[in-house]
């Protein structure tokens, strides 16, 4: 399900305006605590997002955009 007000149409929504999504702040911007299966979702709809884990000390996330 992508409508506009779900978690996948939102970031969806997000993801086409060019933003880019991480866990964080998906917790922040759309309450939604399973990003990864979110993303999932939206790849079996078809689109193309790619993954880059970033790398901060000895921190590191994933960091979701449109291809």
């Amino acid at each position: 399900m992508t409508g506009i007000n779900t978690q996948n149409g939102m970031i969806l929504r997000d993801l086409l305006e060019g933003k880019k999504i991480t866990p964080i702040s998906a917790i922040k911007d759309y309450h939604c605590m399973r990003l990864a299966a979110r993303i999932l979702d939206l790849r079996k709809n078809g689109h193309d997002i790619t993954t880059t884990i970033v790398h901060a000390g000895d921190k590191q996330w994933a960091e979701y955009k449109m291809a």
